[in-house]
């Protein structure tokens, strides 16, 4: 049976939706979770949910950036419990292995494993390290980030569970505003967390799916509202910058055209009102932009602004290439513990 209680006391906790809704959904899509919330995404019935119920991994997360702001390394390292994770060993560990991978450049812990340090292959060195620290560690992903050109810069959150690093191209007399500016915009994406650079990177089978999501979560939202006697969201027809051609702002602006003339205003101040019109068409129309994409966010530091209004009012040669983000844990289910067959096993 593909609707069993588990799974549907699982998608309930991930989707916040009601038990008979989980369960249509589990029967349509044949028990499977990630179809699942996602049908249950498109007929509104769930807000969209990260998995955070099922992260169970302790650790923290490492940057290490060169002298020269060209070089940069990310590196999440696991552990079982969050005690070990702030005991002075464990932290020397990390420190090590967050310079060794930028010194050696690698990539995965494939390649982590095929290297040498302390004179001894990575696997025995770490599990050495393993023996004296009394829990299990892993060394579980690393980004490295070289440009030329440039300038790379990051942020890892106090508590060592968010990490961010970017790098950006720019003008040699921008270098200094550019580095304190990447910095920053760490800092927003360790908050917003966006997905991508740019609208333009968002793929279009995501496009597809979250806009009949987010007109399906406008729809309900309205619903509510009505009921409450308070005005209605504009239920958009589009959710992304990616999907307005030229084509479909051309069309819209004869719309507004019409109805102001219907409206009986004067033609010589209809330049005066379409623009704000149409920027208003263009943001209710990519909200997808606005969770997904750093540049299209509203800048934390700066609520008056985006993202890319932020890069352009520092400096305009300044043009963001890189961006990787760790969530410390982010994608580890949690193992199912069953408590009393583990003590009944210990007894045997």
């Amino acid at each position: 049976m593909s609707a069993t209680p588990k799974l549907i006391k699982e998608l309930r906790a991930l989707s916040g939706a009601g038990m008979l809704d989980c369960k249509k959904a589990l029967i349509e899509t044949g028990g499977d979770i990630d179809k699942s919330l996602l049908f249950l995404r498109e007929s509104g019935l769930a807000k969209a949910a990260k998995k955070s119920g099922n992260i169970a991994a302790e650790g923290l997360i490492s940057m290490f950036i060169d002298d020269n702001f060209d070089k940069a390394t990310l590196f999440e390292i696991n552990s079982q419990t969050d005690f070990v994770a702030k005991n002075k060993e464990f932290l020397n560990l990390l420190s090590q292995i967050t310079t060794h991978i930028h010194d050696t450049q690698a990539d995965n812990t494939e390649e982590l494993n095929a290297t040498t340090i302390d004179g001894e292959n990575f696997e025995t060195f770490l599990n050495g390290k393993i023996a004296i620290i009394g829990e299990n560690i892993v060394a579980r992903r690393m980004a490295n980030i070289n440009i030329s050109g440039g300038v790379v810069n990051g942020y890892v959150h106090t508590n060592g569970k968010v990490g961010v690093l970017l790098s950006a191209t720019c003008s040699d007399e921008a270098r200094d505003k550019t580095k304190a500016l990447l910095k920053n915009i760490g800092m927003h994406a360790a908050a917003m967390k966006p997905k991508v650079i740019s609208h333009k990177d968002i793929d279009e089978t995501t496009i597809q799916s979250e806009n009949k999501a987010i007109i399906a979560d406008t729809i309900k939202e309205n619903e509510e509202l009505a009921r409450l006697k308070k005005p209605l969201k504009t239920v958009p027809q589009f959710v992304s910058r990616s999907q307005l051609t030229q084509e479909i702002l051309d069309n819209q602006k004869r719309v507004f055209e019409a109805e102001l003339k219907d409206q009986g205003k004067p033609e010589k101040i209809w330049d005066k009102i379409i623009p704000g019109k149409l920027n208003r068409y263009i943001e209710d129309n990519t909200q997808l932009d606005n969770t997904y994409a750093l540049l299209s966010q509203t800048y934390v530091l700066d609520d008056s602004k985006t993202v890319q209004q932020a890069i352009i009012d520092t400096d305009p040669s300044i043009k963001i290439v890189d961006y990787v983000i760790f969530e410390l844990g982010d994608g580890i289910e949690k193992k199912e513990e069953d408590f009393a067959a583990e003590v009944a096993s210990q007894m045997k």
